[in-house]
């Protein structure tokens, strides 16, 4: 899963993100959250948002392994964004669909958390 492959400059606007019916966006409590949290997708990766900021990204076996590592933020329109070690970085913004949580990237890929 190409998931922090690519750079973008900034976060999108609130109206801009390609929500589908039924897409809430996390409230900012749940946001604040995030903070020693991890998340594990379906593809074997795993984001992890240490509670001092900092961010990791571990890929999964088939996907090549390894770990991209970062910084992150929670932008006033409520996507979280990463500036990696390497100089690139993303947004991202986490919405609940039923009872489901789901990444969306800047793009409009989808990949819900398990």
């Amino acid at each position: 899963m190409p998931l922090f492959l690519s750079l973008m400059a900034g976060s999108a606007l609130a109206g801009d993100w390609p929500l589908r019916p039924g897409d809430t966006v996390l409230a900012q409590d749940e946001l604040d959250a995030l903070s020693g949290r991890s998340f594990r997708f379906y593809d074997g990766g795993e984001s992890l948002y240490g509670s001092d900021g900092a961010y990791a990204y571990t890929y999964s076996a088939k996907n090549g392994g390894g770990t991209a590592w970062g910084t992150y933020r929670i932008a006033a329109d409520g996507s979280v964004c990463v500036e990696f070690a390497n100089g690139l970085g993303r947004c991202d913004l986490y919405v609940r669909n039923g009872s489901r949580v789901i990444l969306i990237t800047e793009k409009g890929e989808r990949f819900p958390v398990r």
